[in-house]
């Protein structure tokens, strides 16, 4: 799953539209954490597609910044939804979003491919 999502040619590809928005966490000039985002193509609707934090530098508010920077870009797109799926099992992050004003909206499990089986819920916050 790494490959395909990490891959460097999609993430260049990614880089380069218009429509996607990446955004990086230093912390003491080190890459600590990212996030992405990106219109969905649903009218006014916004997908945080990846959050991530370093184990070390987790619950010191950074998820928090980089989330509030997702639903500003939402909002400055006029988007009236930011969207993302989480793991079922991932329950640190459920209650992080939940805390945000996210609520789950549907359960999918998804194959994509390559042995891989997404299991999560879709949460939505509305903006």
């Amino acid at each position: 799953m790494l490959k395909q999502r990490y891959n460097p040619q999609v993430l260049g590809e990614e880089l380069q539209r218009n429509d996607v928005w990446w955004d990086q966490l230093l912390v003491n000039d080190r890459m600590t954490g990212f996030a992405s985002c990106f219109l969905t193509g649903n009218a006014g609707e916004m997908k945080l597609d990846k959050l991530y934090v370093h184990y070390d530098h987790q619950r010191k508010g950074y998820g928090g910044m980089l989330l509030e920077r997702a639903l500003a870009i939402a909002r400055g797109h006029d988007c009236a939804t930011l969207m993302l799926a989480v793991n079922k099992h991932n329950r640190n992050a459920i209650a992080a979003y939940n805390k945000y004003g996210f609520r789950i909206a549907e359960s999918v499990v998804k194959d994509i491919g390559g042995g891989f089986v997404m299991d999560d819920y879709i949460m939505r916050k509305v903006l």
